[in-house]
């Protein structure tokens, strides 16, 4: 998330919609509405970002002398938004966020919706520095191998997946994250967890690149 100025307003404060998450602000808030170049250049956003948040619903502007405007509640809404895009939300979730927030009854609740939100991005975020560094692993377990010609298949008697086992395989030589393998298959994350690791012990593999490696060269999944 971009570095905030802790002396600037923060977003949620009474006098503002007080059930915004509590976001600090980089800037003075405006004394008046913001004309939408304006918006744009204090977001470091373009005008057509601005009209998707509009089509998506999650800001609204208003006319002034037939120009687009946005209040203070806009601006305070925009900042959250923009806080969520800086760490990788997808607009989807900040849907999900922002209807969730309607149900908010104290800043309290609000500012808990949105920390279990950002709760559950850093545990993406960790799964998928694992991912990547797992990934770099292999790269280089498969450069030296196929350098020093002793690539093998350690083929077991017997492979049997059942289908949300093929599926969740499937996605895995896609180079999905855990997190989002579970997503897709609607799993808990440690039932996930535990499926893929299952999987990985079918192939007889150390990690979930072997087991794909292996799947694709047995052909189990295309290539």
């Amino acid at each position: 998330m971009t570095a905030m100025n802790e002396s600037g307003p923060m977003a949620g404060n009474a006098g503002y919609f007080s059930h915004l998450p509590q976001v600090s602000l980089p800037f003075e808030m405006p004394s008046q509405p913001l004309a939408i170049a304006e918006m744009a250049d204090l977001f470091g956003v373009t005008h057509r970002t601005l009209h998707f948040y509009e089509e998506k619903h999650l800001i609204a502007a208003s006319r002034s002398g037939g120009m687009r405007v946005y209040d203070a509640e806009q601006i305070l809404r925009m900042a959250v938004i923009n806080a969520c895009r800086e760490i990788g939300i997808p607009v989807v979730i900040i849907q999900e966020l922002m209807e969730e927030l309607t149900g908010a009854n104290s800043q309290e609740e609000a500012d808990a919706i949105f920390h279990s939100m950002l709760s559950r991005r850093k545990r993406e975020l960790t799964a998928d520095i694992s991912h990547i560094h797992r990934q770099m692993l292999q790269i280089e377990t498969l450069l030296t191998a196929e350098d020093d010609g002793t690539l093998e298949i350690a083929k077991p008697a017997v492979i049997i997946l059942n289908d949300v086992e093929k599926r969740c395989l499937a996605l895995m030589a896609e180079g999905y994250s855990a997190p989002r393998i579970a997503r897709s298959l609607d799993l808990p994350f440690e039932t996930l967890r535990a499926m893929e690791d299952g999987i990985i012990r079918k192939f007889q593999a150390t990690n979930r690149f072997q087991a794909v490696a292996k799947a694709v060269l047995l052909g189990m999944v295309p290539n």
